[in-house]
């Protein structure tokens, strides 16, 4: 394998819970309980690199344990401990891409927030989106969808678990390969 196309195996995968009416949060908190989801969350990312925004890294309290965090900030002087830190969307997915290979991890993941999801669409090979079958208030959505764009390649609909405020369905999308869409950048 050549350098040029050492990165191509990587995949940037979108992880998401996502409410019916697009509302992904709410005063930077998910306005739902889902132990469910985030087993899956934990599942998918382990061992990967997940980029996230500033607002969603604070929201978490502490670094993601297992993967590397890469936080992205327009604040030249923010810091976090156990993380690197980006200043755009570009830089951080380079960092994450250089993180997977150094780990042999086959995806960098997109972990939020609303702002990273949306300058993420471009780039996203996979979106693994767990619909919330609830339609909370929120002040944060994830871009839509566009079926066009996007092919749903598989569903599955987990009982609902005892500390699960809603029930959910695991749906998984991939990039259309017709060209209709135009090329990924």
């Amino acid at each position: 394998m050549n350098v040029a196309s050492s990165e191509a195996p990587i995949a940037v995968v979108i992880v998401a819970a996502v409410a019916e009416n697009g509302v992904i949060g709410a005063e930077n908190d998910m306005p739902w309980r889902l132990s469910t989801d985030l087993k899956r969350f934990k599942r998918i990312t382990l061992g990967k690199p997940v980029v996230m925004g500033r607002k969603t890294f604070l929201s978490l309290g502490k670094p993601l344990p297992g993967r590397p965090n890469v936080v992205i900030t327009h604040d030249p002087g923010f810091a976090a401990e156990g993380a690197t830190v980006v200043h755009s969307f570009a830089e951080g997915l380079a960092v994450a891409r250089q993180l997977a290979t150094e780990l042999g991890a086959d995806d960098v993941i997109i972990g939020g927030g609303g702002q990273i999801y949306a300058e993420a669409m471009a780039s996203a090979d996979r979106l693994e989106i767990t619909r919330v079958h609830a339609t909370p208030e929120g002040d944060t959505r994830f871009p839509p969808i566009d079926p066009g764009v996007w092919e749903e390649v598989a569903r599955e609909t987990p009982e609902r678990g005892e500390k699960d405020s809603a029930d959910v369905t695991f749906l998984t999308y991939r990039r259309r390969n017709d060209g209709a869409a135009g090329p990924k950048t």
